[in-house]
Order: structure tokens, then sequence, then C-alpha cells
């Protein structure tokens, strides 16, 4: 799978002890995010048949980030396309460096390896946060995960976030 948290879920809850297949089920969860993702990038990807399928497999939070931060089409489309293969590429140039070199490096927490994906995160949210309401919503999520995050296993704060963003994301359309 092709979507670090859902990478991350997986062998989260292998290593505290959960058996591969919940944390496959919990990756798979996670993961289900990029349907809503790949439901944004359609009209902007504008792809059909075995296009679709090979866009599908690039649509990530990295990806659709990029494309729609983009004022049009062209521009989206070479965003999500250079980021795709940026990130693709160099993510699985570093596993296989991070699964050569494993021996050879102390804990990654002492050397701070542990704050990239959150830092990575912030990093592509922080410029969608130019008004109050995203930073709000933002705001509002970070601390309804860090609420969860003590009694819901591994990925589970992000889904419940994921499941309240849409929720309000609804509410406010109708209204």
């Amino acid at each position: 799978m092709f979507t670090g948290a859902s990478q991350f879920a997986l062998v989260g809850v292998v290593v505290a002890g959960g058996s591969v297949w919940a944390g496959a089920a919990t990756a798979a969860l996670l993961g289900s995010r990029n349907v809503l993702y790949g439901v944004r990038l359609s009209s902007l990807l504008d792809r059909s048949g075995w296009k679709r399928f090979a866009s599908a497999q690039f649509v990530i939070d990295e990806t659709t980030a990029m494309a729609i931060a983009r004022d049009s089409i062209p521009e989206s489309r070479i965003a999500f396309w250079a980021t795709a293969l940026a990130v693709f590429s160099l993510w699985n140039l570093g596993t296989l460096i991070g699964a050569l070199a494993t021996h050879a490096l102390p804990d990654p927490r002492a050397l701070g390896f542990d704050a990239a994906p959150p830092a990575a995160f912030l990093a592509l949210l922080a410029p969608r946060l130019r008004a109050r309401e995203p930073m709000a919503v933002a705001l509002g999520a970070g601390v309804v995960a860090l609420v969860c995050l003590p009694f819901v296993p591994s990925g589970v704060p992000l889904l419940i976030v994921a499941v309240l963003v849409a929720i309000f994301g609804i509410l406010r359309s109708r209204g």
C-alpha cells in the first residue's frame, strides 16, 4: 500500500501485539480516505480506463494537496504528477535505505526521525490555514485526535477526525 499513514498503522498494530489481519484492516480503513481524494481529483485529472486506474495508484495526501492548491487545471495536473513521481520514487528509495541501514543507526527517536511524519502533514496543511475557519477546523481536529489517542487503537483517531470533519463539511454545505 503506497500511503505512509496506512503503512505506519499496519506496523504499529503488529508491533503492539495485534494480528497482521487487524493491522491490515486498520491500514485499509485509514487508507480509505483516499477514496474521497479520488472523488475530488477525478475532475481535475480527467482520466478514463487504464489511465484512471494508473492515476488512482498515486492518489495520496501529498498529491491531492499539491493538485488542489493550484489555480488552473493544467497546473493541477502537473502538480499531481510531479508530486506523485517524486514521492513514489523518494519514498521507496528512503524505505530501501531505511531497511538496509536498520542496524547501522541507533534508536530513530534519539535522532528525531519520529517527528518527520507529523512535520510533513503540518507542511501540507499550513498553506490551507490562511482563514479562521480552516484554522479552527484544524485545531479542533487536533484536539479531538489528542483526546481520543489514549482510548483507541493506533490509526483510529485519524478516522474519527475524518468522519467528524466530513460531517462538518456536509452540515456546512447545507446551511
